[in-house]
C-alpha cells in the first residue's frame, strides 16, 4: 500500500494520499462522539492519542491533531492504521 503525506494550510492538519480509494461513497467524518460503526477507519486513526478529526473521501484521509502533538510522531502511527486497516487487521 502506498501512502503519502502532505502538509496542508493548516499546521495541525496533514493529508495522507492512497493508492486506493479510502472509502465507498461519500466521505465520511469522526471526531469525538462519532460511532464508530460508521467510520471504522476513522475510529481506528482517532483512537490515536492526539487526533481530533479524521475526514475520509476520494483517495485520502485528512487528519487534524492537538496543538501539543509532534507529527514527527503521529505521521508513522497514522501510516500504520492505514495499512492494517486496508490489509483486514484488527
Amino acid at each position: 500500500m502506498d501512502v503519502t503525506p502532505e502538509g496542508t494550510p493548516n499546521p495541525n492538519a496533514v493529508k495522507f494520499t492512497l493508492d486506493r480509494p479510502a472509502v465507498e461513497g461519500r466521505g465520511q467524518t469522526f471526531r469525538a462522539g462519532s460511532d464508530p460503526a460508521d467510520s471504522p477507519l476513522g475510529a481506528r486513526i482517532f483512537a490515536l492519542d492526539g487526533v481530533t478529526n479524521v475526514f475520509a473521501t476520494s483517495n485520502f484521509v485528512s487528519v487534524t491533531k492537538e496543538d501539543d502533538v509532534s507529527w514527527d510522531e503521529l505521521v508513522p502511527q497514522v501510516i500504520a492504521q492505514l495499512e492494517a486497516h486496508f490489509e483486514g487487521d484488527a
